[in-house]
């Protein structure tokens, strides 16, 4: 919009730097460009003024495809004004010299003009192509036609306009139509669904039924241990018992030969001394043997005697009296005899 400013005979406009301001005086142009300041007088000047901005245009059309289903085709046009003095020409931008405001709404011709044209492009694609087809390759294709169809178009070109980028947001068919649509890729979705949910199911059953395999395994494996574990540890206890056994016979064995050795020392030490005292008895008796008996009895008298410490009372009787004293007779006699003899 442009910013006018007034004064008592002369007003002074100010245009922004998108907007490409035309001044005519008497019906000729003698002022054109972007962004123009300039001082006219009102009564004899006429200002336009045209946008030369890229300009948004939204559209929305309704159709029908060739299987007589319908279809919303919704996205947005970019357009810009190339030649703006041919616009001008063909349209009526003129400025309201009191408000710098448009007088008319020259956009919205242009606006309507694009949007028919493009409307019709894209009708004459629906009607002529399959449902399926269109929500397959409909966004490249309607974006296609309608930009070729607008450069092609001498209703666009003599306007001095130029189409920038054309883009589809979207194209619809109607709820119940696309309801039906997505059912089968929703049932095949749901069956793949429901197929990785059995197989995830079965794959879990098949890992718990390993789980519970390498559980029993498992305790197998540990029975059988501890079944030789019972088994090595009876085995261990019985030779412990055989080796203490063996230990105890071996230890009474020794004891034995220990015992059997000193009583045979003994044994043999009793005997060595029994056979000195018999061999000493047998030579004092030997010695005993030669000597009379009188002389026997008096030294059996004499170690009785030697071991007697108190005689309290000695009873002789002539009964021992009478042997004794014909014993010394004779041996009396003897010694008498003996050195006669010499």
């Amino acid at each position: 919009m442009a910013e006018i400013r007034k004064y008592p005979v002369i007003r002074h406009l100010r245009s922004d730097p998108t907007m490409h301001a035309l001044h005519y005086r008497r019906g000729e142009l003698v002022r054109s460009g972007r962004g123009l300041a300039f001082w006219f007088r009102p009564l004899a000047s006429g200002v336009a003024e045209v946008p030369v901005d890229d300009r948004e245009l939204p559209y929305l059309f309704r159709g029908r495809s060739a299987d007589f289903q319908e279809l919303t085709v919704q996205g947005t046009m970019t357009y810009r004004v190339t030649e703006p003095e041919t616009l001008a020409d063909r349209i009526d931008f003129a400025v309201d010299l009191d408000s710098g405001r448009w007088a008319r709404t020259p956009l919205e011709q242009v606006a309507g003009l694009m949007t028919q044209l493009a409307q019709q492009f894209v009708w004459d694609y629906l009607t002529s192509t399959q449902l399926r087809e269109i929500l397959t390759d409909g966004v490249d294709q309607i974006r296609t036609r309608i930009r070729e169809g607008l450069e092609g178009e001498a209703a666009v070109t003599d306007l001095g306009l130029e189409v920038a980028a054309v883009r589809v947001a979207a194209i619809q068919p109607e709820a119940e139509v696309e309801r039906a649509l997505q059912t089968p890729t929703r049932e095949t979705i749901q069956q793949r669904a429901d197929q990785a949910t059995f197989e995830r199911r079965a794959l879990a059953v098949e890992k718990e039924r390993a789980i519970a395999e390498n559980e029993l395994d498992n305790r197998i494996e540990l029975t059988r241990r501890e079944e030789a574990l019972v088994a090595q540890e009876g085995q261990n206890g019985r030779q412990r018992a055989a080796e203490a056994s063996a230990a105890q016979r071996i230890e009474a064995e020794g004891e034995a030969d220990r015992l059997r050795l000193t009583a045979a020392a003994r044994a043999e030490e009793l005997e060595q001394v029994e056979g000195a005292r018999v061999a000493a008895e047998r030579e004092r008796t030997g010695i005993y043997r030669d000597i009379e008996p009188a002389i026997v009895m008096a030294l059996a008298a004499n170690q009785l005697a030697g071991k007697l410490r108190t005689i309290e009372h000695l009873n002789i009787s002539p009964d021992m009296l009478t042997p004794l004293l014909a014993t010394l007779a004779k041996a009396g006699t003897r010694r008498l005899d003996e050195p006669k003899k010499g």
